[in-house]
């Protein structure tokens, strides 16, 4: 299989992981967490719904979302396919293989086994704030793993990393990372504080002040905005930036959408349907934002090629 059909088969994979996500906050805004009350099974005796259960229309949300972890899996087994295909190809040719995108391949079908896993866990202790916020983080570093391969896969292979930014645009862009990570983890503590427990019967959340961790996210929000903003006039005075300056544009203006969905929701009361948008936003900002390292160097490209982007 040719590397770029298989890298369709890779954004692909990074698209069923970003889209769990959004379906899996669906389920936690409209309560219906333990719509399947049992696991594997959705009710004792029943892998599927069935007309006695009491969870109404929850019962088919859950349902739904798990039904959905088939499909991510179908995915994670193309991708490793495509990559076995891909090495098979190489060793052919006589070409040293690539051993780090192998063990990206990996990552998708061991990460949904581990979140089939951690699902059931999360429905076993009646939707423990913790384990809800752990399967959310889980599903965002199965996400880090697929933009990895995304973007590592592009490189025509692992010949030496030619730096197009200095070293403190690099340390910068880094630091930006980080704090995204953080702003995700507040946000997720955010929701885990707030009214959407997961069920529609039963709360479970954790016992901090909603306003308190909203704002001390938000901080963190203020934060990420300036190290962006700072890095985007750090990009304009070096003409080898190009690709990483359009990128850090993308992830300004999807930054720029989700605060103002944040904000919204919060003086609205957290409405179901922006919260999930903001869910959304969250994935799109932390993919947006992991793919600007992969842009601030380059592979078996000489300068001269890479200067007039």
């Amino acid at each position: 299989m040719a590397m770029t059909k298989a890298r369709m088969i890779y954004i692909a994979n990074l698209v069923v992981q970003s889209g769990i996500i959004v379906t899996g906050s669906v389920v936690r805004l409209t309560g219906s967490g333990l719509g399947c009350p049992t696991w594997p099974q959705c009710v004792e005796g029943s892998y599927t719904p069935t007309q006695r259960q009491e969870e109404a229309f929850h019962k088919y949300i859950e349902f739904g979302n798990r039904l959905l972890t088939f499909v991510v899996a179908i995915v994670a087994i193309a991708t490793l396919i495509a990559m076995i295909n891909y090495a098979l190809r190489r060793k052919s040719q006589g070409l040293p293989q690539r051993k780090l995108l192998l063990l990206l391949a990996v990552v998708p079908l061991l990460g949904t086994a581990a979140q089939a896993v951690l699902g059931g866990i999360t429905v076993l202790t009646g939707l423990h704030p913790a384990i809800v916020s752990a399967h959310f983080l889980v599903s965002m570093a199965l996400v880090a793993a697929a933009v990895a391969l995304v973007a590592k896969s592009a490189d025509p292979d692992d010949s030496p990393i030619l730096y197009l930014a200095p070293a403190a645009v690099r340390i910068l862009t880094w630091i930006l990372v980080v704090v995204t990570g953080v702003v995700v983890i507040l946000g997720v503590i955010v929701t885990g504080s707030g009214p959407h427990s997961g069920d529609a019967e039963t709360e479970s959340r954790f016992s901090f002040d909603p306003r308190t961790v909203s704002w001390i996210h938000a901080d963190a929000v203020f934060l990420f905005v300036g190290l962006l903003i700072g890095l985007l006039i750090a990009l304009f005075l070096f003409k080898s930036t190009g690709r990483m300056r359009r990128r850090t544009l993308v992830l300004l203006a999807v930054a720029l959408v989700q605060a103002s969905v944040g904000y919204t929701q919060y003086f609205l009361g957290l409405p179901e349907a922006l919260v999930a948008v903001h869910v959304l936003g969250a994935v799109l900002t932390w993919i947006a934002v992991l793919f600007i390292p992969f842009s601030m160097r380059t592979r078996g490209i000489l300068r001269e090629s890479v200067t007039s982007n």
